[in-house]
């Protein structure tokens, strides 16, 4: 397909694919002239993935690690899911103690090396958070987290697309930005349906 093409097909104004291009976010098409050429399905694929990153609030910077994750895929998929994280979490406080963080999540199966500390990082925060508001989730309901948590993990990873690195990566990073605000909002749903079995409803809510 020509560039016009591929605009139309992926929405994104050929301005800024040339930018992608001149930027080597996007591979060059095939030449079929000196001013002209020709794309395909991987350059679509690419400029599908750029965007999610992009509407994710990753960077150029940021977007351009996963790219160059995708154009030399480690051998791992774990380290590719790895990557595709890393360009939507925040990077560690060089000052930031994650011990806690780490005790709390080896209820989840972890060990050192399997996760990113940037991961942890983020663990590390809010556990920080919750302490400055003097706020103590009780044991009993952070093991109900780890269960949940768990089960989610292990079917998203299950979901995870194989055709393609770049199919992966998507996954990944849609499902990172667009997906938590569903399982908050999900999550909020079920503690007021769970409180009305506790406590009773006053009255039936649209």
């Amino acid at each position: 397909m020509r560039i016009s093409e591929l605009s139309e097909h992926t929405g994104v104004p050929i301005a800024t694919i040339k930018y992608y291009l001149r930027e080597g976010l996007v591979p060059e098409g095939a030449r079929t002239s000196a001013t002209q050429a020709t794309y395909d399905r991987t350059h679509l694929e690419r400029i599908r993935v750029i965007r999610a990153l992009i509407a994710a609030g990753v960077s150029i910077a940021g977007a351009r690690k996963v790219i160059a994750a995708l154009d030399d895929p480690p051998d791992s998929g774990h380290d590719l899911l790895g990557a595709a994280h890393a360009a939507v979490t925040p990077p560690l406080d060089d000052g930031l103690d994650v011990a806690e963080a780490e005790r709390l999540v080896a209820g989840l199966g972890w060990r050192p090396g399997l996760c990113d500390r940037e991961v942890l990082g983020g663990v590390a925060r809010s556990l920080d958070a919750l302490r400055g508001s003097g706020f103590t989730v009780p044991d009993e309901v952070m093991a109900a987290y780890l269960d949940a948590l768990r089960a989610i993990a292990r079917a998203e990873i299950a979901g995870i697309p194989t055709e393609s690195p770049e199919a992966a990566v998507r996954y990944v990073v849609l499902g990172s930005v667009l997906v938590e605000p569903l399982l908050l909002a999900l999550r909020r749903v079920a503690e007021q349906i769970a409180s009305a079995e506790r406590f009773g409803a006053s009255e039936a809510k649209e």
